[in-house]
């Protein structure tokens, strides 16, 4: 993978995004963008904004999905890091060449348009990677 990559946010896995705003947004001040529903992957997130980065909380809204499970078997904590990438299909074919193995082949697409796909943990150390465009 080549061309422009960042950090776009940093997602901690909660039981409940309210009562976690007290300590991102009234502790550290951080500035809330706003808390959405994500109907496809069945969570209610929350950006706040953190310098050029992020800190999405992301809470459950069904016990069959994978924030779910990772908060049964290990409570809140951070669940995965996404980075910003200029050209997400390059990028997907590129780490499937190098045999990397990818939950998603390719990209899906939010209903605000936003495409992003999940590389494998086994294949990045232990860390649940997220790819935006």
């Amino acid at each position: 993978m080549s061309g422009h990559i960042k950090v776009h946010h940093i997602a901690v896995a909660v039981d409940d995004i309210d009562s976690s705003l007290a300590f991102w947004r009234d502790a550290l001040g951080l500035e809330l963008g706003g808390v959405d529903e994500v109907p496809e992957q069945k969570a209610k997130v929350a950006f706040l904004e953190a310098g050029e980065s992020h800190i999405e909380l992301v809470q459950p809204t069904a016990s069959d999905t994978g924030v779910a499970r990772f908060l049964e078997k290990r409570g809140g904590g951070i669940h995965h890091l996404c980075l910003e990438v200029a050209d997400i299909d390059a990028a997907l074919i590129s780490l499937k060449a190098k045999g990397i193995r990818l939950i998603n082949e390719k990209p899906l697409t939010r209903e605000n348009g936003r495409r992003y796909a999940f590389v494998h943990p086994g294949s990045t150390g232990g860390v649940l990677l997220e790819l935006y465009e």
